[in-house]
């Protein structure tokens, strides 16, 4: 195909309009930028097309060349990308329950992708946000996540519908609050478990709460709270699959 160099090109304004999550939501595209993070999407078939300037290192994709304006444009790096991938994401379909991840309205695209990541190194199965939570194709969270979002089903829901139809299927739903909970010893591992995981202002919701299993905290001295991503990853370290 000719290379495209004009930034008024109608179909870079189409790929512009992806950094708009009502757009990722209305096409089921979004970018992803750079030769790792193609390379990733690449091995789960999830490139539509691949936007390079002059060179292209990769086989067996559509490519389009363009301008460097044009990547510095759909670029969300201040130092712009050498390579940007238009791509979609397969259907996420949680099958195996053993080990769940449950957020509650987080909010930084920094915990999500190590909640991501971290749900992925331990084993997780799956994890289920909440509609207020924020979107993990935002570029901040891919990037975080370094590509690893291919890696894991995540699925948006309501999260007391998705508690009850787990609780449902025997899996016991546990979610963290300082009040009124039991710590890590007094929770013993079962063999389907879902952690909730909460807002980083005002912790997991009081609906929420009332609808879990059991509550849980993390005991330690000096503080009463950590970050989310942190007490995320001592919770799934310690509840991981044996």
């Amino acid at each position: 195909m000719e290379k495209i160099t004009s930034l008024e090109n109608a179909q870079v304004k189409k790929w512009n309009k992806l950094h708009q999550k009502k757009e990722r939501d209305a096409t089921g595209l979004f970018l992803v930028e750079g030769k790792h993070l193609i390379e990733e999407a690449l091995k789960y078939h999830a490139v539509e097309l691949v936007l390079y300037e002059n060179e292209c290192p990769f086989q067996n994709v559509p490519t389009q060349e363009v301008s460097k304006p044009i990547l510095d444009k759909l670029s969300s790096n201040p130092s712009g990308a050498e390579y940007i991938g238009i791509c979609h994401l397969p259907e996420s379909i949680i099958e195996k329950k053993e080990r769940l991840l449950l957020l509650d309205g987080i909010q930084d695209p920094g915990n999500l992708g190590t909640l991501i990541r971290t749900a992925i190194s331990f084993s997780f199965d799956g994890i289920y946000c909440s509609k207020d939570t924020c979107d993990y194709l935002n570029e901040k969270v891919i990037r975080s996540t370094q590509g690893s979002i291919f890696q894991i089903p995540i699925i948006y829901m309501d999260l007391i519908d998705c508690m009850n139809k787990l609780k449902e299927e025997g899996v016991q739903v546990v979610a963290t609050t300082l009040e009124h909970s039991k710590t890590m010893k007094e929770i013993l591992p079962q063999e389907k478990m879902a952690f909730v995981l909460g807002n980083e202002g005002r912790g997991v919701s009081k609906e929420i709460l009332k609808c879990a299993d059991e509550l849980l905290r993390i005991e330690m001295e000096g503080f009463e709270s950590l970050n989310v991503a942190v007490a995320g990853g001592i919770i799934l370290y310690h509840y991981r699959k044996a």
